[in-house]
């Protein structure tokens, strides 16, 4: 190909310094231009070192639908929380189509401001909502991307079509404030697989208006699990349907699988979710839906999850649970769960068998079922 050096930019080449000091946004954003504006398919390199980079959003509309991101160096955050935190993102793809990021670490330096929060001295910025943003997007590729110590949530998924992550590790510390590892919302036909996630909450946090998305491979804890939820927090809310999630691990963490929804009136719902081939060392609440979400007692006492939770499956799960409920279903007194199913599970409490709870909830059971099935 005689013109494929033409639709290659190496960011060095505009300015980037391997320092880890010098702030490199506009190089990465004058390479982005070049590629975007490239009638061919365009790689950006990133080579090994350190780049300091602040806030950053590569835009679309682009005259072609193949940029490839090539990351062999790190990606650095200001040290200095302030900064990003009063920017709300750190690096975000908005309206790009058929983009991949392949490789690299995304360094978040997020430590000094989870310390600050934990401190409860009350004084500092909430941080910068997301490392990696990508938003009204589609056909987006993410293979083998480590993204570290986030401020806050590490890669969310917003209002996409076909996105693809693949081969990521997510690192965070187990006390970390809202880290969640991956967060999806507003998007359908999203595919996550064969990834570590260990992170200071969710390890994969699925929002409102999510369809048909796929969770295949993961490795998840320290975190809080993999949550749908927590919804019902807007009156008028779009549901969550057609989502699997299969082949998982959880080590330790808060909870396994979850649907979580505030108790309070809402139009949203879930429905047709399969959580299937997961083992459990040692997690909290290895299957919980939890309707009476309220955090502070806020806005909900004295009211009812108007999410509706219907057809939800729970197959070939087993290990051990860190407390004597390992099934636990709370759900709405306004609108129960229903078509619920558990097949071939197993879970126990220090070598006994588990306890489970139901509230309002309905359906059946198939093969050897642990806890004593309550439905």
């Amino acid at each position: 190909m005689p013109n494929a050096a033409a639709a290659t930019f190496n960011v060095l080449n505009f300015g980037a310094k391997a320092d880890g000091r010098t702030d490199s946004a506009k190089a990465f954003t004058g390479a982005w231009a070049q590629a975007c504006a490239s009638t061919q398919p365009a790689s950006i390199v990133v080579p090994p070192g350190r780049f300091l980079v602040g806030s950053i959003t590569f835009s679309g509309q682009c005259a072609n639908k193949a940029i490839s991101f090539e990351i062999q160096g790190t990606l650095v955050a200001p040290s200095d929380y302030n900064i990003l935190g009063k920017n709300g993102n750190w690096i975000v793809f908005e309206h790009v189509d058929g983009v991949s990021i392949r490789g690299g670490l995304l360094d978040g330096q997020g430590t000094a401001l989870w310390n600050c929060k934990n401190s409860g001295k009350g004084s500092c910025p909430s941080g910068a909502t997301v490392r990696c943003l990508i938003n009204n997007s589609n056909n987006i590729f993410i293979s083998g991307l480590s993204s570290l110590n986030s401020q806050l949530f590490h890669i969310v998924i917003n209002v996409c079509q076909n996105v693809m992550v693949q081969g990521v590790s997510v690192t965070a510390a187990g006390n970390s404030p809202n880290t969640d590892g991956i967060h999806v919302q507003g998007s359908s036909h999203v595919t996550i697989l064969s990834s570590k996630i260990r992170t200071g909450d969710d390890c994969i946090s699925i929002g409102p208006g999510t369809t048909n998305l796929w969770i295949e491979n993961i490795a998840c804890g320290p975190g809080h699990g993999i949550s749908i939820g927590s919804l019902g927090k807007e009156l008028k809310e779009a549901g969550v349907q057609n989502v699997t999630v299969k082949t998982v691990t959880f080590t330790g963490t808060q909870n396994g699988v979850r649907i979580k929804s505030w108790g309070r009136p809402s139009t949203g719902f879930v429905r047709d979710v399969i959580f299937q081939d997961a083992i459990m060392v040692n997690a909290q609440n290895p299957i919980l839906i939890d309707q009476n979400y309220c955090p502070d007692n806020e806005g909900c006492p004295g009211q009812a999850s108007g999410v509706k939770i219907s057809d939800v499956t729970y197959k070939n799960i087993n290990g051990t649970s860190a407390t004597e409920v390992a099934v636990n279903f709370g759900c709405s007194p306004k609108n129960p769960c229903s078509g619920i199913k558990l097949e071939n599970v197993k879970l126990t409490y220090k070598n006994q068998v588990a306890q489970a709870s139901c509230v309002h909830a309905a359906g059946t059971t198939l093969g050897s079922v642990q806890p004593e099935n309550c439905l």
